[in-house]
């Protein structure tokens, strides 16, 4: 059933649930009834020993002298089913109603006085249910025990017991029946939500829509908002994807033209082949950095922070040893954020190594939770930005004397965007420039 429907799963689960209970019930039910019946035969049967009692006498003699005929006209009646029985053993003697006449009913005898017995007996492949009462009868100045016995067969008892269990399945029969035709509706109702998703994934797969957009419980509203973000997710990330190719095609035009008019002035053609290759391969690492940016995820694991940005100082305190640069760092050690391993080796890597080309002497990179969003901020003690418009335009140095192809800033910027951040460039208490990140929360 690991692949089975969830319909097919909690309609057997109902069945099963709801046939034990049934049956339990159904069965708790019948012993109830039997139990209560059999008490209320034993109760008649009580009556007529009583009735026994009240026609009965002693003569002077002592022996037993009972009426010819009896209240209950069953007694009368041989065969009838109910038999009755007095025994008096001081003189050897038992006196039976004329129902018994050619029978043996299992009459009980030798019963203490005062004692009460109700049982269930079987004799010759039939049962009877017994109700018997042992006294001592005082007659003037004499008293001698008596038992006063009832017996009657079950026949009555078993049919009352089988029509109540016909009645009884039948009626926890059509319950049954009703129950699972409700169940049955409920859950197609219940389900309903389930299905419409469905449908409205396979729409989506079609391209007949673009997103999930049904009004759905809460406990479906999670999966359907995380369903739309991966969707919108894959989306941006087709749309980096296809603009960066483009871009990618449209920057090679003018550094490709160059390269073919240089062909035409072999003097210079060195010079420009190396103007041009290092241009490319700026317009080459921009665009593949604003492809390769994952963007804001909900689904991606969060990251801490501090062994990133410390592996990263690490390694511009190699690249920049010589200048003997003091890279400060104000991080929490347990601070984590949902941000691809990459894009922050990115972020962080091309900030601090801006900072760290501009820096006099000192760098400081500050990061924190503001409100709801991740704050990372870069300052140095350098001259600072001449031109923050320019700054975050591709392959734009401020300083021609500085290394690098002017994109750093361009995709950090970039990968921002995908996560739906901002960059903001001012100037730092340190003297320098100030790069501020914020990332909002996934």
């Amino acid at each position: 059933m690991g692949s089975g429907s969830i319909r097919t799963r909690l309609m057997l689960g109902a069945f099963f649930v709801l046939a034990i209970f049934l049956a339990g019930a159904g069965y708790a039910l019948e012993r109830a009834f039997a139990e209560s019946t059999r008490s209320a035969h034993h109760a008649r049967l009580q009556g007529d020993v009583y009735l026994l009692m009240a026609a009965a006498e002693l003569d002077a003699d002592g022996s037993l002298v009972m009426p010819p005929s009896l209240a209950e006209p069953r007694f009368s009646l041989p065969g009838s089913g109910l038999y009755a029985n007095v025994a008096n053993p001081s003189h050897r003697e038992e006196w039976q109603s004329s129902s018994s006449l050619g029978l043996r009913p299992p009459f009980p005898r030798g019963l203490n006085a005062g004692q009460w017995l109700f049982d269930e007996r079987e004799r010759d492949g039939k049962r009877y249910l017994t109700a018997a009462y042992g006294v001592r009868w005082a007659d003037g100045l004499r008293a001698q025990p008596l038992t006063f016995a009832v017996v009657e067969e079950d026949t009555q008892l078993q049919r009352e017991l089988r029509r109540f269990r016909n009645t009884l399945w039948r009626w926890l029969g059509g319950a049954a029946f009703v129950l699972l035709l409700a169940q049955t509706l409920l859950l197609g109702w219940g389900l309903g939500p389930l299905r419409r998703v469905a449908r409205e994934i396979r729409r989506i797969e079609n391209g007949d829509q673009p997103r999930l957009e049904g009004q759905y419980p809460r406990e479906l509203a999670a999966l359907t908002d995380n369903l739309n973000a991966l969707i919108e997710q894959e989306r941006a990330r087709q749309r980096r994807y296809k603009d960066a190719l483009s871009d990618l095609a449209h920057s090679l035009k003018t550094p490709l033209a160059v390269l073919r008019g240089g062909l035409n002035e072999p003097a210079t053609l060195m010079q420009t082949v190396e103007e041009q290759v290092a241009r490319m391969d700026g317009i080459v690492q921009h665009q593949l950095g604003r492809a390769a940016a994952s963007g804001a995820s909900r689904f991606a694991p969060a990251l801490l922070l501090a062994p990133v940005l410390q592996r990263i100082i690490g390694s511009l305190g190699k690249v920049y040893a010589e200048r003997n640069l003091q890279i400060h760092l104000e991080c929490p050690a347990t601070l984590s954020w949902k941000l691809d391993e990459g894009d922050a080796f990115e972020v962080c890597g091309n900030v601090l190594d801006n900072a760290a080309k501009w820096a006099s002497s000192r760098v400081r990179c500050t990061v924190s939770i503001d409100g709801r969003s991740l704050l990372i901020c870069v300052e140095d003690d350098g001259p600072g930005f001449s031109d923050i418009d320019a700054a975050l335009q591709r392959g734009v140095r401020l300083d021609e004397q500085v290394p690098g192809h002017g994109i750093g800033l361009t995709v950090v910027a970039d990968i921002v965007a995908a996560y739906g951040g901002e960059i903001s460039l001012t100037r730092s208490k340190l003297g320098g420039g100030q790069v501020e990140v914020r990332l909002p929360p996934a």
